[in-house]
This record gives structure tokens, sequence and C-alpha cells, in this order.
């Protein structure tokens, strides 16, 4: 889970290798933000958002391989096609979804008295990476060893990326 001094962390990081015109290569495992009254106190919607921004805001080459867990808000800020991200794979033990199977089933199925077997059924259907790259979010679901080959084939088509931001004076962004 992404807390609050993680959330500072990867911020400053984009940033930096922004600077110097470096490819962002994320290996995605995000359970979530960290929940809690201690983090809500303590900022985290405001530095989840400054991530955003960075992410956002970056012209360098992005790729995006979706490891494991991709839950909820934190997903999304972590350089989705969402966010402009320019190649997006997932292994295919990703989970891509709102929230975690458990999670899910106990909502969505409250009171039903198989919860194991509702549990079994959403995953399958719900918690893979493919109805995610049906829609377009991934764009090709590899084998974890062909990530190598994938990402340097990226990078070379990659190489000479041009991307323009909007026109203004500067960003807004969130402090």
């Amino acid at each position: 889970s992404s807390g609050i001094d993680a959330e500072y962390g990867k911020q400053w990081y984009q940033r930096r290798v922004r600077a110097f015109n470096i490819p962002l290569v994320i290996l995605e495992d995000v359970p979530g933000f960290l929940p809690g009254t201690q983090q809500e106190y303590g900022g985290i919607i405001k530095h989840g958002a400054k991530l955003l921004y960075a992410l956002a805001e970056a012209t360098v080459p992005k790729i995006t391989i979706i490891t494991r867990k991709a839950y909820g808000g934190a997903y999304v800020v972590m350089n989705s096609k969402h966010i402009r991200a320019d190649v997006n794979y997932a292994w295919p033990s990703a989970e891509i979804a709102v929230m975690g199977s458990k999670g899910a089933v106990s909502i969505i199925c409250r009171g039903d008295p198989d919860l194991e077997e509702r549990e079994k059924e959403y995953v399958e259907v719900f918690a893979n990476p493919f109805p995610t790259a049906k829609k377009g979010f991934v764009d090709d679901v590899i084998m974890p060893s062909d990530t190598r080959k994938r990402l340097c084939n990226d990078l070379k088509w990659l190489r000479n990326k041009v991307q323009k931001n909007p026109t203004k004076k500067h960003g807004n962004i969130p402090l």
C-alpha cells in the first residue's frame, strides 16, 4: 500500500527523471492507498495528487508492467493509460480491479452463504488482466519471461518520443 512517505518519494523521483529525460519504467504491484485516519490527516490525497500530476505531466517514454495487484485509485495514479502512459503490460497473474476480490465479494454478495465460491467466480471473471486488456487499458498480457525483450523493443520504439503538453505559462501542481 502506498502511504504518505512513499507518495512523496515517488513524486520526487518522477520529477528528477523527467528533468534529465530518462524513460520511466514502472513495475506495478499496488494494492491501493494505505487506509486510515492518520494517512488522511497526513495528506495522502494531496501527496497522491502530486504523484498523479507528475506522471501525467511527464513527456518522457512511460512504460508500465503490472506484475501482481493494481487496485483502485492507486492503479490509476501509477502510470495507467488513463494518464497517458505509452505502453502498459500485465502479467497473467495480475489482478486489476477496484478492490481485492475478498472485499468486493463481501459487498456484492452480502448475505450469500457460499462466499468462497462467489470469490472464485469473481476472480475468474474480473480479478485478472484480460477484461482490462479487452477494454484497451492494457496493451498486452505478457509472460514474465518476455518482459525484458518487450521493454527493450519499446524503449527503442520510444527513443525519439516527442510529446507536447498543452500550451500554458506553467502547470497547476496541487500544493
